[in-house]
């Protein structure tokens, strides 16, 4: 078992900001809840209120990015909404809405910092393949970065639905890569009652040279080393991912006490990556992650 692979933050990062997006939602929203039931009063009365949410699971991910073999490694995760604003932490990753919701307004702005450490091999003990065991482990790399978003309210099947779009960029401050990598998302977040909703994200990611020398390429004693033959991987359009989530509530109420939240996510490796011997000859371009947790919100 391993702890927080970048694969954690590829694909489960989204599934919680979508998670996020049910505790997040404008106090105007009150105004438009029918009380047709007392738990739906209840969770009308909840909205735009400050809450806190905790939560563990266990991720089913690749080894490495790009690998074929997979193995299960925990999830923590953890949410705040304060005053309006968002804080959200996932595993390897942390990310801050400075922007508060305001009152009376269908639009949702976004923009903040996001704090990410990338452990993506930095111990071999985790991989199954012993070619890239032989590659060498890889420095733990701190990238820290921000991003923007817009979002909408009330869009398709209730006056709670989200649907937003962010871009964000983030760069590498202990020159493990030395590189920067764009991420824009696209993301769809429902309730369907007061105790289940869904979400659905897309998402891809652009990573810098120096990334791609880093985590993608082989160089000669590399290779004599592992057998894998040199490569030299270029900046690019690294992946892309989509994915979803359903969370249910256990107690009856999305905000408020205890719920079950699971994930999928499928991403593919793209271009140059994708060509690099560590997916192309032992590894896959295909990248499934499935996440299944508990959570508690107060």
């Amino acid at each position: 078992m391993r702890l927080f692979s970048r694969s954690i933050l590829r694909g489960a990062a989204p599934l919680i900001a979508l998670g996020a997006a049910s505790l997040s939602m404008p106090a105007q929203a009150q105004d438009n809840a029918p009380a047709t039931s007392p738990a739906a009063a209840e969770m009308a009365g909840q909205l735009g209120k400050n809450t806190i949410t905790i939560g563990l699971g266990a991720a089913y991910l690749p080894d490495y990015e790009g690998s074929k073999d997979y193995s299960f490694s925990p999830a923590p995760a953890a949410l705040a909404y304060i005053d309006g604003h968002t804080i959200t932490y996932i595993g390897n990753r942390l990310s801050v809405d400075l922007i508060g919701d305001k009152a009376n307004r269908d639009w949702d702005i976004q923009a903040g910092p996001i704090g990410v450490v990338n452990l993506d091999r930095t111990t071999s003990s985790g991989i199954d393949n012993p070619r890239v065991r032989a590659l060498g482990k890889i420095g733990a790399a701190v990238e820290l970065g921000g991003y923007v978003g817009i979002g909408k309210i009330g869009v398709i099947t209730s006056p709670y639905d989200r649907l937003s779009v962010s871009l964000s960029y983030r760069h590498d401050v202990t020159g493990v890569h030395d590189s920067g990598i764009w991420q824009p998302s696209v993301n769809y977040f429902t309730p369907l009652s007061t105790k289940a909703a869904v979400g659905l994200f897309a998402t891809a990611e652009h990573a810098g040279r120096g990334y791609a020398r880093r985590y993608f390429s082989i160089t000669p004693d590399q290779s004599a080393a592992s057998g894998l033959p040199v490569y030299n991987a270029r900046s690019g359009w690294k992946d892309w991912s989509i994915g979803g989530l359903v969370t249910y509530s256990i107690t009856g109420n999305l905000l408020k006490g205890w719920k079950v939240v699971g994930g999928l996510t499928y991403g593919r490796e793209l271009g140059n990556f994708a060509d690099s011997p560590i997916v192309s000859q032992v590894g896959s371009r295909s990248q499934w992650l499935g996440a299944l947790g508990l959570a508690y919100t107060f």
